[in-house]
């Protein structure tokens, strides 16, 4: 029995010359799954979970396609060879150029509006993604890039959203729209995801008659004034939940499923996670209605209409 608990996959797969596009597309997959070529045809992966399935497909599929492929379980006879096979899996240089892309993005920073900021987080964020899900054995350069990722993350999220709230550790009282009727509500102006998403979740199912003051900082909002999605504001995150989800749990508004899907995506494009299709879109109207609007009750009303569009969506989908 071998003594090294990593198993490896060898892929060994051979594509006829005039088979263009079955090359193309096995040269895309096994790059896009990490992979490792040893030599011209012969491909090396780490046995993960799910790894096996997926190489099997790809042998099944060369081999449909008039090619030949084997897939192979092997294991390393010896400590040299194990050390080998881990470093030429070694992402150190992945690293290395993505740390020198996020150096001259930050630059950049004070000199984009922000969607062209946010576009650029986002592309950077999915090919963090990508070199984090490849990177089968992190080292030093793989917690030295954490940090740089963090660092820039930090930064261009202070030019989208200033004064970006910190996550209170708190329980979220049961709270009754009665009580909070023709109230004035205060969040910071220039509104982004959470607050837009926030303000209409109000006015909509909490306060109609709700009046809104945009704030330039936090520290201009009224005593008599309900704040919301900045520090010390009497709702903002807490724990794990954006400011939109907080109002859904104080109203007892989490159990409408279209307002739920609508909490998912808000925290999604707010701090991050596993977003649902319409994410992308939702925030490509929002970033481009932010720059064509003169103000932020325009902002409100047009993102309004498209929010009621996706509650009716996914109450639909659900019903």
């Amino acid at each position: 029995m071998n003594e090294f608990e990593q198993r490896w996959l060898l892929l060994i797969a051979s594509i006829p010359t005039a088979g263009a596009t079955a090359r193309m597309r096995l040269w895309r997959t096994i790059k896009g799954m990490g992979c490792v070529p040893l030599r011209d045809g012969a491909y090396l992966l780490p046995e993960r979970d799910h790894h096996a399935a997926a190489m099997e497909e790809l042998a099944a599929q060369t081999n449909r396609e008039g090619g030949q492929a084997w897939l192979l379980e092997v294991a390393a006879r010896s400590r040299e060879d194990e050390a080998a096979f881990v470093a030429s899996f070694d992402r150190s240089a992945d690293y290395a150029a993505f740390t020198g892309r996020l150096d001259e993005a930050r630059k950049a920073l004070s000199l984009r509006d922000p969607g062209e900021a946010g576009r650029a987080l986002k592309r950077l964020r999915k090919d963090w993604d990508t070199l984090r899900r490849l990177d089968f054995f992190p080292n030093a350069a793989s917690l030295s890039a954490q940090t740089a990722w963090a660092d820039y993350e930090d930064a261009a999220n202070a030019l989208l959203s200033p004064g970006e709230p910190h996550a209170a550790q708190r329980a979220i009282a049961r709270l009754s729209a009665a009580n909070y009727q023709g109230r004035t509500w205060a969040t910071r102006r220039h509104l982004w995801v959470d607050r837009v998403a926030s303000a209409w979740l109000i006015r909509r199912f909490i306060d109609p008659n709700a009046r809104f003051l945009w704030l330039d900082t936090p520290a201009d909002c009224p005593q008599e004034a309900l704040g919301f999605d900045f520090d010390g504001a009497a709702f903002t995150h807490i724990g794990d939940k954006v400011s939109f989800e907080v109002l859904l749990a104080s109203f007892g508004l989490e159990e409408d499923p279209g307002l739920a899907h609508l909490g998912a995506l808000v925290h999604a494009l707010d701090v991050g996670g596993s977003a649902n299709s319409e994410a992308a879109g939702f925030e490509a109207i929002l970033s481009g209605a932010r720059s064509r609007l003169p103000d932020d009750d325009a902002l409100l009303k047009e993102m309004g209409a498209v929010l009621d569009s996706l509650h009716m969506h996914y109450g639909k989908k659900d019903s």
